[in-house]
């Protein structure tokens, strides 16, 4: 009967042998039991997270006593900051009001997401900690339920400092932000939200740069051959054009 089951059936079944063998050696011998009751496992588990303190009161209950300041920063720049961020866990406050949140006053603290990083997303509100309203305290000119800036900023610097900073240094210079963007008045205030314009098409450039263009102080080019199908900001950085990924 056995000569006439297959070969490879056979060498199958040793596998399978040789793999049950092992689960059994490691569940009485190798792991301790323990590891394998998994229903022992969790139970102990979920027991010593119920253990613990609650810390936390969460991201909606201060807006039970606090209906002013939830309503301002439910339609505010921090709408998506949770209080206890800012504020600390707040669950000895709830269960006891004598025991106050922390606030904190200090620049220090809003720094940690508001200083200047390269790395955080375009439009970002970002300051030089320094040179911004030196030792005065954020919340001098800021709400913090709703940090809209008391004056919309004058300068594209104000936001663009390390935009403005490269541009200072090059034959760009002298050449006005809105001389090649168009800022909505709206992108002071939300410039997330509305973007200014840039420009889109090789001919932009060319009235300054083509061979033909009446700008006399600025290279000419021969747009025909000159980086054929290319635009020119995919080679040259606009804020500093000497800088080019390749040379045509």
């Amino acid at each position: 009967m056995l000569e006439k089951i297959p070969e490879q059936i056979k060498r199958l079944a040793v596998v399978i042998a040789i793999i049950i063998a092992a689960v059994i050696a490691a569940r009485f011998v190798i792991l301790p039991p323990s590891l394998f009751n998994m229903q022992f496992h969790h139970r102990s588990t979920v027991e010593r997270e119920v253990a613990k303190n609650i810390a936390f009161a969460g991201a909606t209950v201060c807006g039970t006593c606090h209906i002013d300041q939830m309503a301002k920063k439910s339609k505010g720049y921090h709408k998506n900051v949770n209080c206890e961020t800012c504020h600390g866990a707040a669950q000895g406050h709830i269960e006891n009001p004598a025991n106050k949140p922390s606030a904190p006053r200090g620049r220090e603290f809003c720094v940690f997401c508001h200083a200047y990083d390269p790395s955080r997303p375009t439009g970002f509100p970002q300051i030089n900690p320094v040179v911004h309203n030196p030792l005065k305290p954020c919340t001098t000119c800021h709400s913090p339920h709703d940090p809209v800036p008391p004056e919309a900023p004058r300068e594209c610097s104000a936001c663009h400092a390390q935009i403005a900073n490269i541009k200072s240094a090059s034959p760009h210079a002298l050449i006005g932000c809105t001389t090649c963007h168009t800022a909505p008045a709206k992108h002071k205030i939300s410039p997330r939200s509305v973007a200014p314009t840039k420009p889109e098409t090789r001919e932009f450039c060319a009235k300054c740069h083509a061979k033909e263009a009446d700008r006399k102080d600025a290279p000419k080019i021969d747009f025909a051959s000159h980086g054929e199908r290319f635009l020119c900001w995919e080679c040259h950085y606009p804020h500093l054009p000497e800088r080019s990924a390749t040379k045509r």
